[in-house]
């Protein structure tokens, strides 16, 4: 069962945070099809690590495995929720509504895993009114304001590699905390601040190389 000293912001090194989210994904399908327990090496399978692996990184969330049984689901999706932060819907902006954005925002899968984008924020917002936005479009101009009202601290960052240091810079002056980048610039932000990289044709850079010619 979930120990009594499990406390509400866990420090988790990074790379682990990244495994326990497949693990999540993973745990949220077995629940989907109604099992009650996972076995720590079907789970792991599962996740692509091995399971010494696994053990190691959900024990950040207590001690839930039972020996001969395995972890139970349910309670286990609770616990990394709770640890990450996701028990509740976490406010979300984006940063660029050009036709990466807008599609990034037609993605019905984040508030599924926890996150609501509650806005986007373009340059150009008047030119864009007829665009069909799913959420409430601003002005760049409105971030600051928008993310003190609503206290966000995440922001999706869709902007050209030639606005995203402009950009990311008035989004750390906003105290926006964490940004998923998805232009192709290096950005420099201060250490307190998070930046996750999403570089599409880097990653299909990547991939080519394992294309057989």
């Amino acid at each position: 069962m979930r120990q009594d000293n499990f406390v509400d912001k866990l420090e988790i090194p990074q790379k682990s945070i990244y495994r326990i989210s497949l693990y999540n994904r993973c745990l949220e399908r077995l629940h989907e099809n109604g099992h009650e327990m996972v076995s720590s090496s079907a789970l792991a399978t599962a996740a692509g690590v091995k399971p010494s692996q696994l053990r190691r990184d959900l024990a950040y969330f207590g001690a839930f495995g039972t020996r001969g049984r395995g972890y139970p689901v349910q309670a286990l999706r609770i616990a990394i929720h709770e640890g990450l932060g996701r028990a509740k819907l976490q406010p979300v902006i984006m940063v660029g509504a050009g036709n990466l954005g807008r599609a990034l925002l037609r993605y019905d899968g984040f508030r599924k895993e926890g996150y609501d984008i509650l806005a986007a924020f373009d340059s150009a917002a008047e030119k864009l009114t007829n665009k069909n936005i799913p959420v409430p479009l601003y002005s760049s101009a409105e971030i600051e304001d928008f993310v003190k009202k609503h206290q966000v601290q995440m922001a999706i960052l869709c902007v050209p590699g030639e606005y995203a240091q402009q950009a990311v810079n008035q989004l750390v002056e906003a105290g926006i905390q964490g940004v998923l980048n998805f232009s192709p610039a290096v950005l420099q932000v201060p250490s307190e601040v998070t930046v996750n990289n999403v570089d599409l044709a880097l990653e299909l850079e990547n991939l080519s190389y394992f294309v057989r010619k």
